[in-house]
């Protein structure tokens, strides 16, 4: 099977490198081979390619930007999904807990109504929309709170933070579940072998949540990464909690983004662990690694 990789040099992209190839040879795309934010090549280059199926994680993610450039993001996050489904081949699209406004006060299903706050979510919920009524069999696949050891996350941000500064303020009214990027990776590769396996895609087509299991606010978040900085190093900043209000941004976030992965769960048989236990075994890789 030759499969379409977008994305891949960001966190989830760059981690399905490694595991969508057991599934079959895996084709990296970069900027050069398919320009996203080029509508009128897109199905050219999938035609060149001619794969069996396109995985895209590939998207515009700067929030707060765009604000003030959604033109940009709309050509990546929602006419860009609708090219690739057009080409009638199976698909896996990223999608995000941005499509909701945060105001339920429990976990979303995939049965909530999104009500994007911005310009990034909206383009986002555009995209999903566009290939939910392609007619391509496919699978949508939101998550959140996507962090890992490359890149610019949340994690990196806040270790590296916690080294440079005195106090470090954060935001504990924004609630949501972190989410390793390379455990996204393997469950993804996981459901689409089990997807793929069956003889009918279009039977399980949709929309499903993937994020890990459990509760908590960036501060939480914050303070669970420098306690673990906390057993080797010291003179670390210290932590206190702000309201959102305490931190303006162009970009409304969610108040909640907590994500029911239920169906995932009973669909394929593949649920991610406790946040804490994520983060966990993402730590100890860090570690692996800088002592090597």
């Amino acid at each position: 099977m030759r499969i379409l990789l977008t994305g891949t040099s960001g966190q989830v992209g760059w981690e399905l490198q490694r595991t969508l190839a057991p599934l079959g040879e895996v084709i990296a795309a970069d900027r050069a081979v398919l320009d996203l934010a080029d509508t009128a090549g897109i199905r050219r280059a999938v035609a060149a390619i001619a794969p069996d199926l396109i995985v895209n994680p590939a998207a515009y993610t700067a929030v707060d930007r765009a604000e003030s450039e959604p033109d940009l993001a709309h050509a990546i996050n929602a006419i860009a999904p609708r090219e690739l489904a057009a080409c009638g081949i199976p698909l896996v699209h990223f999608s995000t807990d941005y499509v909701y406004d945060g105001r339920k006060p429990g976990p979303y299903t995939e049965a909530d109504a999104p009500n994007p706050l911005g310009v990034y979510g909206a383009s986002k919920l555009a995209g999903d929309q566009a290939v939910l009524q392609s007619g391509a069999p496919h699978l949508i696949l939101r998550t959140g709170w996507v962090y890992g050891l490359r890149g610019r996350n949340f994690l990196l941000t806040m270790q590296r933070l916690a080294r440079e500064r005195d106090t470090l303020a954060v935001v504990d009214d924004q609630f949501g579940a972190p989410t390793w990027s390379r455990l996204i990776a393997e469950a993804t590769a996981l459901t689409i072998a089990r997807w793929l396996d069956r003889t009918d895609q279009n039977a399980t087509s949709g929309i499903y949540h993937l994020s890990c299991g459990g509760r908590t606010s960036w501060h939480g978040f914050a303070a669970s990464i420098l306690a673990q900085l906390a057993g080797t190093e010291t003179n670390l900043a210290r932590l206190t909690a702000i309201p959102t209000s305490g931190y303006p941004t162009p970009a409304a976030r969610p108040g909640n983004s907590q994500l029911d992965c239920g169906k995932l769960a009973a669909t394929f048989g593949v649920r991610l662990p406790n946040w804490e236990n994520a983060l966990a075994l993402c730590l100890e890789q860090d570690v692996s690694i800088s002592t090597k």
